[in-house]
């Protein structure tokens, strides 16, 4: 059987909310745990875009507070699927605050969220392959395995000499 295939443009998704009062820690900055939480939507809907089925989250990786973001300001969550592997796939999001005031946009956050694709059993199913179209998505594409592998390596489901990509970035071989 042929394994679908989908563009990384056919899934982006870009939501938007506004930093009201409870959102906010007590220095009035989005508290963290909010910003997840948005995020995790975001990927959730990115990841059923890209499969046409229900996609539940498996683990979040590199997550980077940068800058805060502030009571009033808007904050946009852009994702996009860098790479899909047999029944998961890895989404990046990337996230902007913005003054509405003084109209200054700024990467507040980014992070990659990790989802798996369900059957109607609740059982993980195939995913469709990702098609980076520009050299920026074939760049995260390629990094994504690096990623998958390292995950998995910590997570004790991968012994390193199993798989090439990561070692050879772990240990490179000496050019003398």
């Amino acid at each position: 059987m042929i394994k679908a295939q989908k563009k990384v443009s056919e899934s982006h998704t870009t939501m938007s909310e506004i930093v009201l009062p409870n959102d906010t820690n007590t220095l009035q900055n989005l508290m963290g745990g909010r910003l997840l939480h948005w995020m995790d939507i975001t990927a959730a809907i990115v990841a059923q875009k890209h499969c046409n089925k229900p996609c539940v989250t498996v683990s979040v990786d590199n997550v980077h507070f940068h800058n805060p973001i502030q009571l009033g300001n808007i904050v946009t969550i852009e994702g996009k699927v860098t790479r899909s592997f047999n029944s998961s796939l890895e989404i990046y999001l990337s996230v902007y605050g913005e003054s509405p005031i003084k109209q200054e946009r700024y990467l507040s956050n980014e992070a990659y969220f990790n989802f798996v694709a369900l059957d109607s059993l609740g059982k993980p199913t195939q995913v469709p392959e990702v098609l980076p179209e520009t050299d920026k998505e074939q760049e995260m594409y390629e990094d994504a395995l690096r990623r998958r592998q390292l995950r998995l390596l910590l997570a004790g489901k991968l012994k390193m000499e199993d798989e090439l990509a990561l070692k050879d970035i772990l240990f490179p071989k000496n050019k003398s």
